[in-house]
């Protein structure tokens, strides 16, 4: 069992794999759109200290969970906690694959526009073009779709039926960089820009008057969100460390390198919208058009971005191999729970669970028109409009039942199993040893694992439940 399991080769190694899975399309677009909506300054400053104050010590939390036991979620949670807290290990592995299923189609889409901006860097892009058609077109054609799924998902279980040194490691190793290396590539090409000035004071330049309580609590949200936390992903991850590499210092890098790609997608994007002069149009396209429909469009149009036809293919490569490195960390968490309690080998227990997922992928792939059972699929009642707020479609209803359900849920399950539950003699073991960093305590990271990182994510919960609030 061990020898299926593997270990990551170095804390390199495994900081660059934890912060592929944390890096996401939230960073390349949630983030940006929300900041925007929430009038930016304020808003960055808040989710800063949301991602210290709550982020940063979850992500402790399942790490070391996950070093302890040398299992994943399921095993993890039962060998530290309790027999009990399998349940929500088990949780985080439902999670995991409902979110896997539909995030890939998000992660095709991707591919669908490297290869239309590569044919327009080519051939110019074409006058009169709609990208609000083009993209509601392809996202209707249930075969495109469930084309690019499948070659996605092709991808994702190639990676981890290799494992983990071998795959994810491998893999992680090789993108990143070259993620790191595009995304600095455009941030430096944005300070050429004529909105590079507006965009960083609107980001950076606090403004208190325009933040209020729903503000901080997107804040809050995303923090929660953004560094695959609630899911099990980190507990799996956390699995593989060796004993010779810290937690806390590794933690510390995930979450600073997560935030500052967040922030620099957001001051890429920013500036052009900016010099484009588009801010009335970015809250009538949401997150989706951002990403999909404005964005392609100011890349190519005239004296916006410098060198933006060549820039264009690069950026939705950036998405790609960013959406890659969530989604194999997002099989890692279903698969090693088949290795590790079945007892199935890697490879066979890959194809299985990136097969049983791709099920429900089709249902995500026809959800925006390919096929009308999926289209309309709902549940009706009460019932479907507690845990589905009544949208339609199995994209729709995943979407709405995971980010708002089952992540805060999990989430909060797995801080009180840390904080009341965990015997301090193991957390602090693992957390405490001659490669932990002299800024680090103990008793400060115990106090806000208790206390204030449950307050937060019970908000959230709270927020749901009674208010409305939709975080998909």
């Amino acid at each position: 069992m061990t020898e299926q399991r593997g270990n990551w080769t170095s804390s390199a190694g495994f900081i660059l794999a934890a912060t592929g899975s944390a890096i996401g399309l939230g960073n390349l677009w949630k983030f940006p759109f929300i900041t925007w909506e929430n009038n930016g300054g304020a808003f960055v400053l808040v989710y800063l200290v949301c991602i210290a104050a709550v982020g940063l010590p979850i992500m402790m939390a399942e790490l070391l969970i996950g070093r302890k036991t040398q299992k994943s979620a399921v095993g993890a949670l039962k060998e530290a906690v309790g027999p009990a807290w399998g349940l929500v290990g088990m949780w985080g592995v439902l999670c995991g694959f409902i979110l896997l299923s539909y995030y890939t189609v998000i992660a095709g889409w991707s591919l669908f526009f490297f290869a239309k901006t590569a044919g327009w860097m080519v051939g110019g892009f074409p006058a009169g073009a709609s990208l609000g058609e083009i993209f509601t077109e392809q996202s209707a054609n249930g075969t495109l779709q469930l084309g690019l799924s499948l070659g996605f998902s092709i991808a994702t279980v190639s990676v981890v039926y290799f494992g983990v040194q071998k795959g994810i490691e491998k893999i992680a190793r090789l993108f990143l960089p070259i993620l790191f290396l595009i995304l600095a590539l455009l941030f430096t090409v944005s300070f050429a820009m004529e909105g590079s000035g507006e965009a960083l004071a609107f980001i950076f330049r606090p403004s208190f008057g325009e933040l209020d309580g729903g503000s901080v609590l997107e804040a809050l949200g995303h923090a929660f969100f953004t560094l695959s936390l609630g899911m099990g992903a980190m507990i799996t991850y956390g699995s593989y460390i060796a004993r010779n590499q810290s937690v806390v210092k590794a933690s510390g890098i995930i979450v600073l390198l997560d935030t500052v790609i967040a922030l620099v997608a957001t001051v890429i994007m920013f500036t052009v919208i900016f010099t484009a002069g588009m801010q009335d149009q970015v809250s009538e396209t949401g997150t989706v058009g951002m990403l999909f429909i404005s964005l392609p469009q100011l890349f190519f149009a005239e004296g916006v971005v410098p060198g933006g036809r060549f820039l264009a293919p690069l950026f939705y490569v950036l998405v790609a191999l960013a959406a890659l490195t969530s989604t194999m960390s997002l099989l890692e968490v279903v698969a090693s729970y088949v290795i590790d309690e079945h007892g199935i080998a890697r490879g066979k227990a890959t194809l299985m669970c990136g097969g049983a997922v791709f099920v429900f992928t089709i249902l995500a792939a026809l959800s925006f028109g390919g096929a009308d059972f999926a289209t309309s699929m709902s549940v009706p009642g009460p019932i479907g409009d507690l845990f589905f707020a009544g949208k339609t479609s199995w994209f729709g209803m995943a979407d709405h039942f995971v980010s708002n359900w089952m992540l805060p849920t999990g989430g909060l399950a797995i801080t009180i199993a840390a904080g009341w539950f965990m015997a301090r003699e193991a957390s602090e073991g693992e957390l405490v040893d001659d490669t932990t960093p002299g800024w680090f305590s103990y008793d400060v990271w115990a106090f806000f694992i208790r206390f204030v990182a449950p307050a937060a994510v019970a908000a959230i919960i709270i927020a749901v439940l009674f208010f409305g609030v939709d975080f998909s």
